[in-house]
C-alpha cells in the first residue's frame, strides 16, 4: 500500500443521454434528488433557497441530505460553467470535479475527488468510503437516466446497505 494514493481518486461512467440532461442532473436540486440525495437545497446570496428547477451557479452554498442520515452535508458549489463542468466542496475541504464529455451517443462523466486528508479517519471514511459511494451513485445516475430505475434503498427500517 506504499504507492496507494490516499489523497484522490477518479471514477468514470458513460451514460446514454445528452449533455444538457446530465449537466442538469448535477446542477438542479430537483434532478439531484432523482438519483443522489433525499433532499437538496441551494442557497442564493441572500440565504433564500434556489428554485429547485434552476441550475446552480458559481459560489452557491448547498445543504444535502441522504436517505437514512439525519445530518446534512454542507458545502459550496465553487464552479458550474453552465455546460460541462461542476466543482464542489465535499466532506469538508475535499473537492469534487465533475467533467462531462459527449462521445458517440453517450455522456462520459469523469468524477475526480481530491484534496483528501491522510489521517486515518479520512483514509477510511473519505478515501475508501466515498470511493465506494461514488461508484454506487454514478451507477444509479446511469440507471435512472437510461432506464428510469432508482436503485437506492429508501426504507429506513432496513438500515444501511451498499445502496444508500
Amino acid at each position: 500500500m506504499e504507492n496507494f494514493d490516499w489523497t484522490s481518486f477518479t471514477k468514470r461512467i458513460a451514460v446514454k443521454s445528452d449533455l444538457k440532461t446530465i449537466y442538469d442532473a448535477w446542477t438542479k436540486a430537483s434532478e439531484l434528488e432523482k438519483w443522489f440525495l433525499k433532499e437538496v437545497t441551494f442557497f442564493n446570496a441572500d440565504e433564500s433557497a434556489y428554485d429547485a428547477n434552476l441550475n446552480v451557479s458559481n459560489n452557491t452554498r448547498y445543504q444535502w441530505y441522504w436517505y437514512l442520515y439525519k445530518d446534512p452535508m454542507i458545502g459550496i458549489i465553487e464552479e458550474a460553467n453552465g455546460k460541462d463542468f461542476i466543482r464542489f466542496t465535499f466532506e469538508g475541504d475535499c473537492l469534487v470535479d465533475v467533467s462531462l464529455e459527449e462521445k458517440e451517443g453517450y455522456v462520459v462523466i469523469t468524477l475526480r475527488h481530491y484534496n483528501i486528508p491522510t489521517d486515518d479517519y479520512s483514509r477510511q471514511f473519505v478515501r475508501l468510503g466515498c470511493s465506494n459511494g461514488w461508484t454506487f451513485y454514478l451507477t444509479n445516475l446511469k440507471s435512472v437516466y437510461e432506464g428510469g430505475i432508482d436503485l437506492r434503498n429508501k426504507d429506513e427500517s432496513l438500515g444501511a446497505m451498499i445502496n444508500n
